[in-house]
This record gives structure tokens, C-alpha cells and sequence, in this order.
């Protein structure tokens, strides 16, 4: 008895009680086998699927392939966006025989055009171009440059349910047929397709077809995406192929990035890497960061760490607004943004609080003789204390409530940090806003007022930039200063601007909106080595196979997966001592 026979249902009576009787009887008897353990209680053959278990399946046989094809042409039903069985059985063949059978088709389709001419008939054009193949085919068979095979080709489909098999069914008949592939379901073949599809190299379909040596080298299916350009800046090696991942960002739909990794898994050193040669590329670079990790990457490159705290020298007034250049709207822009802020600063607003809000900050810029003539955006902005005022000049209940949630920021702890007027702008191509010497709680407001700063900055001059948003997690898990972040993912790209969004916190990232939004709009990302709790999420979002995930969970420092639009490789950051030495 060999192993394809535990798959064989019962020839009598094919019921799970009875298979479940006998191996009770086994059980009893002392004998049980190893093929007993590893054999499926029950199968249920039907005439166009097979059900396993609880498990349904339905194999495909190609009869039909396409006439001109390049390499790799398989690679849309390889990457299918469902786990698929594939096999292919390649069988070698004489080629005196083979050179026997041309020669005699040959005769035959010669002897048919020469009939259809002296009946004065028009030449069937399908045959002469088979002749045509036959003896180019011929000639190079003849000449020992091609051999010959018989290749055949299947496909069985799982699926948890016979609804969602039979969708695969069409989704897979779709791919098939883009390919110009025929395919036919093994109708009353189940059994045999399904065994012919096990990895233990048993065709029962014996489907074949006839191919040359060049025709089956393009059905080759593992060929690794090639990120190698002739531009852009080294990220990696590619640890399929060993070739160098050579890219640059700014090629595809946008120059956004996300990276996500565990602690310790090599983010902040690619990121510092990436940094390093974006500048020597002649790309600036502008970095919000948490934690003062790149203050001294920052000296050594001659850039420009701005640091953030009651008592810097630096700083910024949410209330600035875009002169030169300014558009009729650029008032009501700002006022819409600044609601956002002062949600992130006060907390959640009632509607009524909201509305009363708005008519605070239109009052603030009245005040200072700016209205939505761009004429008047000249004049000096608001402070965030002539909204404090406003808000104590309506006397009402709502308003006394609003202005004590502002007055930590006007007269309290955080009084010097944003109720000041500007005095820093962007001049240094590496500029670095430090906010780690701020409390965990005032961090999300200096992340949204620098983003909202830089995004003056860029709207002014656009030029080719890479803002970096560090420990992302602080905007995201606050709703209106993630949506913020969202937008200015959505609208960088208008400006040559690519944002790079990094965190460790995965699962807080991924389970909002926000953050399942800006992954999105990244055409670039990469995974680095990811915990146990977060990898099952990871793997739901990218479509991650069982091999990547572990990939991902076995992965060293600086090992991970990178994805670059449609192309997705295992990769490993690589830098030189010199780079080393700057970094760490």
C-alpha cells in the first residue's frame, strides 16, 4: 500500500463514520501507523472538485499556450493573489524521433497548401504559419541548438468554502486567459489532478505538450524582481539573486516611503544611511525627530539640528501664513488646519465648541487687519495668546472652558515654545527639529506645527526634498493630527517632496485608517525584522507568503523586505566603514 492510497475514498459507503469506526478498530488493535496519523478523516470526490477534509479543491490542466512569449511570462499566475498548487512535469524526448514526426508534418501541411493553390482555394493562414514554425524548428533540431520536450502544466486551487472556490475558479480563468493560456478543469479527473499537483512528481493527467529548449526556459517561474537602476542611491543587496538594489524614489507614482521594524531591527541605520546618500545626491533632507537620534549625524554633515523647548532660541508660530505667492484661499487653508491643531492641543470639541472655534480664529486674524484679500496677508500674524483673548472676550461658559485648555500654552509650562513669533527659517539642505527635550504628550502638537511649518516652506519652493517623520505613531494614534499626515502624504508629491514614515509600534500603525492610508500613498516600503505579535498583520496588509513571513521573523539586524512599486525582494543593508563611521 503506498501513500496515494490513503487518498483514495472508500469504494463502498464513503462516510466519515465509518472511516472513523475502522480507526477506532486500529486504535483498539494497537497498530496504528503513520499513514493513519497523516491521512485525512474523509474525501469526497465530486465531479469537478474534491473536498478534503474541510477543505475544497479543483485542478486546472493547460491544453493551450500562447505563440510569442518573454521570460517569466508565468510570473502573474506565480505572484496570484491566493495560495495556488502549481506543477510542472518536463519530459525529454528523442530528437530523431521528434525529426521524423516534423518531417512528417511537414509533408502533410506542404501537401495541403500545394492542394488548396491548384484548387485555386485560399491558403489556410494558420497552416502556412505552422509550416513556417515546423521548419524553423526543424532546422534548429537539426543542428543540435534546440531539444525537445513535453511539458505539461497544472493548477488545483484551495479553497476554506465551494463559494470561494468557484470565485478563485473565474479569478484564475481571468489570469489564464491575459496569459492567451487554455485551461480546462480536470471534469471528472479531480482525484488524479490533485495527486499530479502533490509535490511527489506523479502525473496522472498526463496532459502534455509538445516545446523546444527556448519555449520552456521562459516558462522558468523564479526569477527575482531586479531593482537595479542607473540611477538613484544603493539601499541593499538583493538576498535572492545577490544583485544590488540601486533605486531612486523619485521614479515611481510618488516619492513616499514607510518603514516598519521592530526595535532594534535597523531602521534608524537605514534611515541615517539613506540620509547620507540622498545628500550626496543632491537631495535635501529634513528630519523630525523624537528621540535627538540624528543630532550627531547632524554635526557631522554640517547640517542644522533645530531643538525644541521652553528655552530654545528657535521658534514657530502655527498662526504664519504663505505671502509670496499666496492664493485668495490660503486663509481659509490655514484656519481649517489650525482646527485640526487645536483639537490635537485642547482635545475632542462638541459641534457647538467646534463652531465657536472657527469664529475665534476668524476674529483672531480680524483683529490683526487680516482678511482674504492676499494684500492684507502681509501684516503680522496672530499669536497663539490673541486666540486666548478672544476666547476670555466672548464671556460665555464654552469660551472660559476653551481658553483654559489654551492656557498652558500661553501662560503655563509650554508658554515659550509656540506662543512666539518665527525666527528660523529652512536654509541648510540637512535640517534636523529635535523635540526630545519636550514632554510625551506636548510631542504630537510640535510634530503637527513643524509639519504644518515645512509645508510652507515647500508649497514656497518646491525643489527635490525627503522629509522623514520619525516614531510616526505619536501623530497616528490621534486622529486629526493623523489625518494630517495623510494629507501631506496625499499632496507631496505636487511639490518633488517624498515623505518617509517610520515606527515600531506596527500594530497601533496599522490599526487605524490613517495609518493603513499612508502605506497606500508609499510607493516604497520596507519591512524589517518584526516581532511574533505583529508579523500576522504585516503579512494581512502586504499579502505576505508563509516563507516571507517567516523571512521576516528569522530576519537579522538590517534584513527585511523591500518593496518598490509592483517588485518585492528579500534585501540586506549594506554601508562602508567610512559610512559606519559617520553613523554610529
Amino acid at each position: 500500500m503506498n501513500i496515494f492510497d490513503l487518498l483514495k475514498p472508500p469504494s463502498s459507503q464513503s462516510s466519515s463514520s465509518a472511516t472513523s469506526n475502522k480507526m477506532a478498530e486500529t486504535i483498539a488493535r494497537g497498530t496504528v501507523s503513520v499513514k493513519d496519523l497523516v491521512a485525512p478523516s474523509y474525501i469526497e470526490v465530486d465531479f469537478n472538485h474534491l473536498k478534503i477534509d474541510d477543505r475544497y479543491y479543483r485542478t486546472f490542466y493547460v491544453v493551450g499556450y500562447p505563440r510569442y512569449v518573454s521570460a517569466n511570462w508565468l510570473y502573474s499566475l506565480i505572484t496570484f493573489d491566493h495560495p495556488l498548487y502549481i506543477s510542472m512535469y518536463i519530459y525529454p524526448t528523442e530528437s530523431k524521433n521528434v525529426l521524423e514526426d516534423l518531417k512528417r508534418k511537414i509533408a502533410e501541411m506542404e501537401a495541403t497548401i500545394e492542394g488548396d493553390i491548384k484548387a485555386g482555394r485560399v491558403v489556410d493562414p494558420t497552416i502556412q504559419v505552422a509550416l513556417d514554425d515546423a521548419l524553423a524548428l526543424q532546422a534548429e533540431l537539426a543542428k543540435g541548438a534546440e531539444r525537445f520536450f513535453q511539458f505539461g502544466l497544472y493548477i488545483t486551487i484551495p479553497a476554506e468554502s465551494l463559494e470561494e472556490l468557484n470565485r478563485i475558479t473565474k479569478e484564475v480563468d481571468s489570469v489564464l486567459s491575459s496569459l492567451l493560456i487554455v485551461g480546462r478543469q480536470a471534469t471528472l479527473e479531480m482525484e488524479e489532478g490533485f495527486k499530479s499537483t502533490l509535490p511527489l512528481f506523479y502525473d496522472r493527467l498526463a496532459v502534455w505538450r509538445n516545446m523546444d529548449t527556448t519555449s520552456l526556459a521562459t516558462t522558468f517561474p523564479f526569477a527575482t524582481a531586479s531593482l537595479t537602476r542607473n540611477e538613484g542611491i544603493l539601499y541593499g543587496i538583493n538576498e535572492h539573486d545577490g544583485s544590488l538594489i540601486i533605486f531612486d524614489r523619485f521614479t515611481l507614482e510618488n516619492a513616499n516611503s514607510v518603514i516598519l521594524g521592530k526595535s532594534g531591527g535597523g531602521k534608524s541605520f537605514l534611515v541615517k544611511l539613506e540620509t547620507l546618500r540622498l545628500l550626496t545626491m543632491g537631495t535635501d533632507v529634513i528630519i523630525i525627530d523624537p528621540e535627538n537620534e540624528y543630532e550627531k549625524l547632524t554635526q557631522s554633515m554640517g547640517g542644522e539640528f533645530v531643538v525644541f523647548s521652553g528655552t530654545s532660541q528657535y521658534k514657530m508660530n502655527p498662526f504664519d501664513l504663505v505671502v509670496e505667492g499666496a492664493t485668495p484661499d490660503e486663509l481659509s487653508n490655514k484656519i481649517l488646519d489650525l482646527h485640526s491643531l487645536m483639537r490635537v492641543i485642547m482635545g475632542d470639541l462638541t459641534p457647538s465648541q467646534d463652531a465657536l472655534l472657527d469664529r475665534a480664529l476668524v476674529l483672531t486674524y480680524k483683529e490683526k487687519g487680516i482678511t482674504q484679500d492676499p494684500e492684507t496677508f502681509k501684516n503680522e500674524p496672530p499669536l497663539l495668546e490673541d486666540l486666548y483673548k478672544i476666547f476670555l472676550g466672548m464671556e460665555t461658559q464654552e469660551s472660559k472652558e476653551l481658553a483654559d485648555r489654551l492656557e498652558k500654552f500661553v501662560q503655563g509650562s509650554a508658554a515659550g515654545i509656540f506662543n512666539q513669533k518665527s525666527n528660523f527659517d529652512i536654509k541648510n539642505p540637512f535640517t534636523v527639529f529635535g523635540i526630545r527635550d519636550l514632554e510625551e504628550n506636548m510631542r504630537p502638537v510640535a510634530m503637527y506645527i513643524v509639519l504644518d511649518y515645512i509645508w510652507n516652506r515647500v508649497r514656497r519652493d518646491p525643489k527635490r526634498r525627503v522629509l522623514i517623520v520619525d516614531e510616526a505613531w505619536y501623530l497616528i494614534k490621534q486622529k486629526d493630527s493623523g489625518a494630517y499626515l495623510h494629507s501631506f502624504a496625499k499632496r507631496a508629491r505636487k511639490y518633488k517632496l517624498g515623505l518617509t514614515t517610520i515606527t515600531q509600534d506596527v500594530e497601533d500603525f496599522l490599526a487605524t485608517e490613517e495609518g493603513k492610508a499612508i502605506i497606500t500613498n508609499s510607493s516604497l516600503q520596507i519591512i524589517l525584522k518584526q516581532s511574533t505579535a505583529a508579523v500576522e498583520l504585516i503579512a494581512k496588509t502586504f499579502f505576505l507568503t508563509g516563507g516571507e513571513k517567516h523571512f521576516l521573523l528569522s530576519a537579522g539586524v538590517g534584513e527585511g523586505l523591500f518593496f518598490a512599486g509592483h517588485s518585492h525582494v528579500g534585501f540586506k543593508v549594506v554601508a562602508s566603514e567610512e559610512e559606519k563611521g559617520l553613523i554610529e
